[in-house]
């Protein structure tokens, strides 16, 4: 019916293109989580060498000068207490948007 246009600079696949996001992996993670204050808030038996008080007297997980979390292992950036866990850490999950937000807040 119409001729075929021969200019495909605005086909749908080239109109508002961006590159897609990495996806998040255990691989390629770098625990920007690690950084943020994480209250405690049950009771999942994280030992006391990692908790700290913040300035309410509410327990939270101890977090080292540079701001990383005490429990995370620098060699492999995975979490040393994974099985004891915060019930934040464990409802914070990987690839979701809050985890997005923080990779790009670190640049990643």
């Amino acid at each position: 019916m119409f001729p075929e246009s021969s200019d495909k600079s605005s086909t749908p696949a080239t109109i508002n293109s961006v590159e897609p996001p990495v996806a998040v992996t255990c691989s390629n993670c770098q625990a920007c989580c690690c950084r943020l204050e994480v209250m405690l808030i049950t009771e999942t038996g994280v030992p006391k060498v990692y908790i700290a008080k913040d300035n309410w007297g509410g327990e939270v997980m101890r977090r080292l000068d540079d701001g990383w979390c005490a429990a995370l292992d620098r060699d492999t950036m995975m979490c040393s207490i994974y099985e004891l866990r915060p019930l934040i850490c464990r409802e914070f999950e990987m690839a979701e948007y809050e985890c997005v937000s923080e990779r790009e807040a670190f640049g990643i």
